[in-house]
């Protein structure tokens, strides 16, 4: 006898194979066209590199024959929000917003481009390096939560729009 979740999990699967659900980098996926297909600018400083390294990660890393183009602006704010009596700061906000344009490499021509932005916090010690590792950590964070929103537009867009 099957369980409940397992009676679930099976009538959903079947209700989604039912509504021409396919996955997004599978044979019949729209997104498959972009897998080791995108050439991503380098990076310019330490957080577009971050950035950069998560996104190759996720859309493969081409050897020369793309066909699409991926450019980055990176903007980054930090903030500080938590002080002590003596106006010491304790904790610091970082805001950081990603526009991204995928273009074709033949022509140049734009064929998508958004903006995604988040924020992370860390502490800030009494220890140098603590604080560095943190804020090290945060940025770190941030590039991974940026990298899957483009990602998962970049696909929304492929499915809707073989590419």
């Amino acid at each position: 006898m099957l369980s409940f979740s397992r009676r679930i999990f099976l009538l959903s699967a079947a209700a989604l194979g039912g509504c021409g659900f396919t996955p997004v980098y599978g044979p019949e996926g729209g997104a498959r066209g972009l897998q080791s297909n995108v050439l991503v600018d380098d990076p310019i400083d330490n957080v577009t590199y971050l950035l950069v390294r998560e996104l190759e990660d996720r859309l493969g890393r081409g050897s020369g024959g793309e066909k699409y183009g991926l450019s980055l602006s990176v903007k980054t704010e930090r903030k500080s929000v938590g002080k002590t009596i003596a106006q010491v700061t304790t904790r610091f906000d970082v805001l950081v917003e990603a526009t991204y344009s995928l273009r074709e490499l033949s022509t140049k021509k734009v064929v998508t481009s958004g903006k995604v932005n988040s924020f992370s916090s860390y502490s800030a010690s009494s220890s140098t390096v603590a604080e560095l590792s943190s804020e090290t950590d945060a940025y770190e964070r941030l590039m991974v939560i940026l990298t899957d929103r483009i990602v998962a537009d970049l696909q929304a867009y492929a499915t809707t729009n073989p590419i």
